[in-house]
């Protein structure tokens, strides 16, 4: 997305958190194409025949996004997309751990290599993910955000660089030592 409309979406996130209805109403057609490509991928590492839709995925989102209790308060566009996938990623654990309950002893942990870690295009174990994502975060916060905003948020390292407003050699350098620490943690 080009920045004309990144500043359009960050105009019309503050005229929204003011209160202004017209402005949420206005958001979702800008948004509603990223947000495609976003579940589009989530949908791609899925099982073949899953129940869940990409449009369903963008919807369940969209209404837990706008059904927070109070004003959000998102800064810009990458915030937005952000949140919006660490809303698809609850979606989609929440489903594949109903889906998963019985099939799986607690304690169980699903292997993933690297790749399959930070690669869209490969397909792995989401509740385990999720998992290792969660312990993480109480060790590195920053890391476990990385890793969501790339994985999830299919941000680039220079989106998630300003987003966090570190530099991009430390994005790199912190997804390397959260994808070891990941990969650790997915195969014990």
């Amino acid at each position: 997305m080009d920045s004309a409309p990144q500043h359009e979406v960050t105009l019309l996130l503050h005229r929204w958190k003011g209160g202004e209805q017209a402005a949420l109403d206005a958001l979702m057609p800008i948004m509603e194409s990223e947000l495609r490509r976003l579940a589009s991928g989530y949908m791609r590492n899925e099982r073949p025949g899953h129940t869940l839709q990409p449009t369903a995925l963008i919807n369940e989102a969209w209404l837990r996004m706008v059904k927070q209790s109070q004003q959000p308060d998102y800064e810009g566009h990458s915030h937005f997309v952000a949140v919006a996938a660490q809303y698809m990623r609850q979606i989609l654990v929440e489903y594949a751990r109903r889906r998963n309950a019985q099939k799986r002893g607690a304690g169980q942990r699903a292997e993933l290599d690297e790749a399959t870690i930070f690669m869209p295009e490969r397909s792995g174990d989401l509740a385990a993910l999720d998992d290792g994502l969660n312990e993480l975060a109480q060790f590195d916060p920053r890391q476990a955000k990385i890793v969501e905003l790339r994985f999830f948020g299919g941000l680039g390292n220079e989106e998630i660089a300003d987003f966090l407003g570190i530099g991009r050699s430390t994005v790199i350098r912190d997804l390397r030592m959260a994808q070891v620490w990941l990969k650790n943690y997915l195969t014990t």
